[in-house]
């Protein structure tokens, strides 16, 4: 399959992956238009940007109607773990996502779903790591839905793109882990280009696979 002007979706574009996404998104001649749902103002602007402010991810009932009509949602939003129990890791992780997935299913039925996961994913939900079972319950229900189809993207390291406000302070000190662990574990290091531009490709020619690993994401990449 090879689409044109693909019209999409993304949420978490106030964090580092969003933002990164969406970056290459506004780059890339294959996306005609972006839509970005936050809480609160981004700050940017751009001819294929428009950006809806809406404070409660859990009823989208008020925006609805300005939700149909895409090929792709682009899902970044997450929250790491650290500090959280399994209930409220859960609402924020499985609750919020599904919410956001169905009401996007029923008003998309063409709609390929891109959900950023993470390196680590427990499929089983029964493993030991709590994160990991979310998120694999996460995955596994999202494949579920109505949709085109649903992709897992499972990153691991992810070198942010320079340039970009939102990437988390401690990478300047971790950084210089990513040529070393490029070159000996390439599956778990990627760029945070490459995963948008995998993104935008999976929805633009297509991808057979359900859970897309770091391998997979920096193939997908090429142009």
């Amino acid at each position: 399959m090879s689409k044109t002007a693909i019209r999409v979706i993304i949420t978490g574009t106030t964090g580092m992956v969003g933002e990164g996404v969406l970056h290459e998104c506004l780059q890339n001649p294959l996306v005609d238009e972006v839509l970005i749902i936050n809480r609160k103002p981004l700050g940017v602007t751009h001819p294929k940007l428009r950006e809806i402010i809406h404070t409660d991810f859990y009823n989208l009932s008020a925006i609805e109607r300005e939700l149909a009509g895409f090929d792709a949602c682009f899902f970044c939003l997450g929250v790491s773990s650290v500090g959280m129990n399994e209930p409220a890791y859960t609402k924020v992780t499985y609750t919020l996502t599904m919410h956001v997935a169905e009401t996007l299913s029923r008003l998309n039925a063409d709609m390929i779903f891109c959900y950023v996961s993470g390196a680590g994913t427990d499929s089983t939900e029964k493993g030991r790591s709590m994160w990991a079972r979310v998120k694999g319950k996460t995955e596994n229900d999202l494949r579920r839905l109505p949709f085109k189809k649903a992709h897992a993207f499972r990153p691991g390291f992810i070198k942010p793109t320079e340039g970009l406000t939102r990437t988390h302070r401690f990478y300047k000190y971790i950084n210089w882990m990513y040529p070393i662990g490029r070159a000996i574990y390439p599956n778990g290091f990627c760029t945070l280009r490459e995963l948008g531009l995998s993104m935008i490709h999976v929805v633009s020619r297509g991808c057979d696979k359900d859970i897309i690993t770091g391998k997979d994401i920096i193939q997908l990449a090429k142009v």
